[in-house]
């Protein structure tokens, strides 16, 4: 117990005068107990997450994934009923929550990709640069052929938008990342590459490609396709790279296929000891895009 002296002067009442030694003993006990409420309430009050100036996580998110996936494999393809819907999501999330957007590796994503198993038929992969909306409406109609997109995790995730934040153990509802921002390692480019990656080494016999012959690079090598999937074919399971060069209907239809950036695919895929096959305005795909367009000139018998 700290020494005490009484002392009464000029009338005061008697007093407790600590010594020196006690006194700054209390003030650092005092400094000591400031420091440790501020580094609590630090860690424990609730902090904004970051700023973003792409899209936040799409509301309802986890609704909007969970219906998805049941409908996946309960409907669309129902020999994978026994996947099991709430521990995919909750792996995919184990992926970016709680965690710097701009950090997240592909490898972050191997958890959900060794949980979620999906075999594709031999000569039945289509791979699409720039035409997603024409690959789509193809397979929908040829059932029998996959794009990404016509994979569960890429069924699940199409057209989706979502992030975490360091801050807390919830989704960022607020702002996520921008494709153009400076933050090339965010979570959704990162989950795209690994199941794009995953998808073309899965592929086997005859693949397909659709490019958009009406751009001026119908080829181009920083897309997905150009960067990540043509790059992960098996040559020792895929022979064959067909590539489908649609031109819009009404555009101007060249000969695509014998353009710089195809003859540059060309030598991409031989490098790699597998056959290349490019044709034009493939005539099936053709039908579909006149099947939109049935009075246009350039839909008549001879197109």
């Amino acid at each position: 117990m700290a020494n005490c002296e009484f002392s009464q002067v000029s009338g005061d009442k008697p007093g407790c005068r600590l010594s020196r030694r006690a006194q700054i003993c209390l003030g650092v006990g005092l400094l000591v107990l400031i420091v440790a409420v501020v580094t609590v309430g630090a860690v424990l009050w609730p902090r904004s997450p970051m700023k973003w100036r792409g899209k936040p996580t799409t509301k309802h998110f986890s609704e909007i994934f969970l219906g998805r996936c049941l409908d996946y494999t309960q409907i669309i393809r129902p020999e994978m009923r026994d996947q099991d819907c709430k521990k995919i999501l909750s792996t995919f999330k184990s992926a970016f929550i709680s965690k710097n957007p701009c950090n997240i590796t592909e490898e972050d994503y191997q958890p959900l990709v060794k949980l979620v198993t999906e075999t594709i038929p031999c000569n039945r992969t289509l791979f699409w640069s720039k035409s997603k909306d024409l690959a789509h409406q193809y397979t929908k109609v040829q059932r029998k052929m996959f794009t990404l997109e016509d994979t569960l995790l890429g069924y699940i995730a199409d057209d989706l938008s979502w992030c975490g934040d360091p801050n807390t153990s919830e989704m960022n509802y607020d702002s996520c990342p921008h494709w153009s921002e400076n933050c090339p390692n965010n979570p959704q480019k990162m989950f795209w590459n690994m199941i794009s990656q995953k998808f073309a080494e899965a592929a086997c016999g005859v693949v397909q490609v659709m490019l958009n012959g009406s751009r001026s690079e119908p080829f181009y090598k920083n897309s997905t396709f150009g960067s990540v999937e043509v790059f992960n074919l098996d040559p020792n399971k895929v022979h064959t790279l067909q590539a489908w060069v649609m031109h819009d209907i009404g555009a101007i239809s060249s000969d695509s296929c014998s353009s710089s950036s195809l003859n540059e695919l060309k030598l991409i895929v031989s490098k790699r000891n597998i056959t290349f096959i490019c044709q034009d305005n493939y005539r099936p795909i053709r039908f579909v895009q006149c099947a939109e367009n049935p009075e246009h000139s350039s839909c008549g018998s001879r197109t």
